[in-house]
């Protein structure tokens, strides 16, 4: 298991425009249909990464926390599924319906999205605000496979609700690791 740190986006970034398949309902979902009243979270996740397993519960809790309180939340996959099965769109649609996720889990086939937010590892975690402006990337929290660290998603719960808030976000942002995304050769 290779831990790998997120690249860091600049802060200020506008968010890339996507539209990608939703595997479990077979809908093109776009930036825009997942745009929250304050703010988006777009994570890069996978479902065989040690990284990504141990959060799916808390991610799913997570995000029907702030979805509610108008962010928009979306997971994205863009592994090589030719090469690990695991991540295919049967996979995760599966995923999405056994974790019950309240946000849409989309297939990068083209591996297009994630270049283009220059996601490197999963998880990876990008927050925008209302004007799809890069205020957070970097890690949900300390928590590692390996570590006695708990699972709170501290990190990212900061700076949404400053967001929220309306308050500033501090720069001093943490580095996700997780396993590296699977690049078609």
């Amino acid at each position: 298991m290779a831990a790998t740190p997120s690249a860091m986006m600049p802060l200020g970034t506008k968010a890339p425009e996507f539209e990608l398949l939703e595997p479990l309902t077979g809908n093109w979902v776009t930036l825009d249909d997942v745009r929250g009243q304050h703010g988006t979270v777009v994570m890069f996740i996978c479902n065989h990464c040690p990284y990504v397993i141990r959060l799916k519960e808390t991610l799913s809790e997570f995000a029907a926390e702030y979805i509610a309180k108008g962010i928009g939340v979306v997971a994205i996959s863009a592994n090589d599924a030719e090469k690990h099965p695991d991540d295919g769109p049967e996979e995760i649609a599966d995923d999405a319906t056994n974790f019950d996720y309240p946000f849409n889990y989309l297939y990068d086939i083209t591996q297009e999205t994630a270049q283009a937010y220059n996601a490197v590892c999963t998880p990876d975690f990008f927050v925008f605000d209302s004007n799809d402006l890069c205020v957070y990337r970097g890690q949900f929290d300390s928590s590692r496979p390996g570590n006695d660290h708990p699972i709170t998603g501290a990190d990212i719960r900061a700076a949404l609700d400053n967001l929220i808030a309306g308050t500033p976000i501090s720069e001093d942002q943490t580095p996700s690791i997780g396993c590296n995304i699977k690049w078609k050769q």
